[in-house]
């Protein structure tokens, strides 16, 4: 399920969700402020960060790309504003990083797709663990099982999670985006950069789960709503005639047509 859901094209529309939900665990944030280019080319840093989390599913020697990841990390610490000190290995802090990215599956299918049945979530939540061991970090914070992962899910959102700085920029509207890259033609990027810099952040106050929403004050009146709904409707009428290599990201499309996955309406 993990093959045919992570790179569900589907799930960029949520990309920027998933950063949000990451970005106000206050050791995540104070990692970023310190040691990225979060604020001055916030798309770059998705856009870098999801290439590698998607190659430790995909990719032909996958652990490898997972331990890739992993030592990536070892030098991002320090101390946050409040003083806590923080660490990018510390095994709650990367395991929450994790669980945004099984959450998200979850969540474009309920949004956007066929929302799946508790045993299609208790399924793809163990081939979540098996995905996560690929790290090589302690299992510790894993819940043993979907259950106790809600439980995680609903106690982090409740006592961990707060309306850090990143996390209050990443949901405002970004008229002046900057190119993630200098390759994109200037005239090309003036096109998208409006759809990208508005929709992005509105997207992701209108699907963060209530609890976020509520924790960076965001407002979303019935017009927001109205929209989201259109939306959704828009894109499950859309989504049985995209040709099906369209429906996979890249990095996972050529792996898993050679696998012959087969997509699910």
């Amino acid at each position: 399920m993990t093959w045919r859901y992570l790179a569900d094209v589907r799930g960029v529309l949520l990309a920027l969700r998933a950063g949000v939900l990451q970005v106000m665990h206050p050791s995540i944030s104070a990692a970023l402020v310190d040691h990225s280019d979060v604020f001055e080319n916030p798309l770059r840093r998705l856009i870098r960060s999801a290439g590698p989390i998607l190659g430790a599913v995909y990719d032909r020697d996958a652990e490898a790309t997972a331990r890739w990841v992993r030592e990536r990390h070892p030098s991002i610490r320090g101390a946050g504003p409040r003083g806590h000190r923080y660490h990018a290995l510390d095994p709650g802090t990367y395991y929450w990083a994790h669980a945004t990215f099984f959450e998200a599956q979850i969540a474009t299918q309920e949004l956007f797709g066929t929302p799946f049945t508790t045993p299609e979530k208790e399924q793809l939540y163990a081939e979540s663990i098996t995905w996560y061991a690929r790290y090589g970090l302690t299992m510790r914070p894993v819940p043993r099982d979907y259950e106790a992962f809600e439980r995680y899910w609903q106690q982090m959102l409740e006592d961990v999670l707060e309306a850090t700085p990143v996390a209050l920029d990443a949901v405002q509207t970004m008229n002046q985006l900057p190119t993630p890259y200098p390759q994109i033609p200037g005239p090309a990027w003036a096109t998208v950069r409006p759809l990208i810099g508005v929709s992005a952040p509105w997207l992701a106050r209108g699907t963060l789960p209530l609890q976020a929403r509520e924790t960076l004050g965001i407002s979303w009146n019935l017009a927001d709503e109205l929209t989201l709904r259109t939306l959704r409707a828009l894109v499950r009428t859309a989504w049985p005639i995209l040709p099906s290599p369209l429906r996979r990201l890249p990095r996972a499309g050529a792996r898993a047509r050679s696998r012959g996955s087969q997509e699910r309406s």
